[in-house]
This record gives C-alpha cells, sequence and structure tokens, in this order.
C-alpha cells in the first residue's frame, strides 16, 4: 500500500472558486488483465478545497482497495471556466461527427485536456528504484537541461515500480539529448493512493 497524500497536499493551492484539481480512481490493464483497454475509470472527483478532499478520502481509500485501482491526481490545477468551455467544444466536435453517445464524458475528457497552472509541474516516471539512475536524472535536469536551477526538482512520489520524479519545466529536447528515454509527462496523473 502506497499513500502518497502528505506529498501531494503541498501542491494543492486553492486562490479562487474557479480552482479545482481533478482526481480518478483508476483501473489499469496490469492489474485487471481481462479489461479491453488499458485502464477504467471507476470515479472522477472535483477537488475544490482541501476539506472536500479530506471528507472523502477514507471512502476514496475504500473504493481503491475494493477495486484493485489507484487514486491518481492530477497536480497541475484547473479552472472549471476552461473546461466548461472546452466541454463544450468536445460535444460540438463529437456532434458533428454523430457521436452522441460520448457526449456524457466530455466534461471529464475536458478536465484532462486543460490546465489552469501558470507554475506547471511535470512527470518522469522512472519504473526504477536504483539511486544512480535516480541521481543522474536529477542532476541533468538540474544542472545540464535549460533553465538551470538546482531547485528544478520538486518532489519524488513513489509508486509501486520506483517513483515519479515531479519537476519544473526544462528543454526536453538537452534532456533526450543526453542519452535519457524515461517518459516526460507534461500534464498527467501521480499517484495518491495505491492499495
Amino acid at each position: 500500500m502506497i499513500d502518497n497524500m502528505d506529498l501531494c497536499l503541498p501542491f494543492l493551492k486553492f486562490n479562487t472558486e474557479d480552482d479545482f484539481y481533478y482526481l480518478q480512481i483508476i483501473q489499469r490493464r496490469k492489474e485487471h488483465e481481462d479489461l479491453s483497454k488499458n485502464s477504467r475509470v471507476i470515479r472522477s472527483y472535483y477537488i475544490r478545497n482541501l476539506e472536500y478532499l479530506m471528507k472523502r478520502y477514507d471512502t476514496i481509500k475504500d473504493m481503491c482497495n475494493y477495486f484493485n485501482a489507484r487514486a491518481m491526481l492530477r497536480l497541475n490545477k484547473r479552472s472549471f471556466k476552461k473546461v466548461a468551455f472546452r466541454t463544450l467544444q468536445n460535444i460540438t466536435a463529437q456532434m458533428m461527427q454523430d457521436d452522441f453517445m460520448s457526449a456524457r464524458q466530455a466534461f471529464n475528457k475536458a478536465c484532462g485536456q486543460c490546465h489552469n497552472d501558470k507554475h506547471k509541474s511535470w512527470i518522469i516516471d522512472l519504473d526504477t528504484r536504483d539511486n544512480k539512475t535516480f541521481n543522474e536524472i536529477s542532476y541533468a535536469i538540474a544542472f545540464k537541461c535549460q533553465p538551470f536551477d538546482e531547485d528544478k526538482i520538486i518532489a519524488v512520489i513513489p509508486s509501486k515500480a520506483g517513483c515519479h520524479l515531479i519537476t519544473k519545466p526544462f528543454n526536453v529536447k538537452q534532456f533526450k539529448d543526453y542519452g535519457f528515454t524515461e517518459d516526460i509527462h507534461k500534464d498527467n496523473p501521480t499517484n495518491l493512493y495505491i492499495p
């Protein structure tokens, strides 16, 4: 069991009524071979404040345990206004393609498509617990990829196979030029809870 609540809480900053964070309980094919696609969303939450999250956190963990699923949290803030407009765009595009069944999923799709954070965080998915690899990647991001900043590594969030390295944005081309092949996710969720 991995509970990263304490590591994720510092990322949650609510400045206006329009701010929210997007949390999903997700089953993955890695744990459920019978899934017809890579993942399945069990439930979505729109976290408007810390009290909202804390009040539901035991239920979220119970659902993860019951469904053998993960609670995944996007660390980049969302805007209800931006998501609402993107939802309208998604529904319009779906209707123009005669796809009326997908309209009910348009809001959640929009939540995954647009963030509203001036200070973006990226995720590097490390599927290893090897300290040498971790140190080499951390050093390269801080001192070999522009902008140079030793504080570019914001947090390390544990996962089952390794960790998610949470970073400030950096020059991806320079990172790849040094031979690193790790996945860089510019707006993906990280692990909040894994049973």
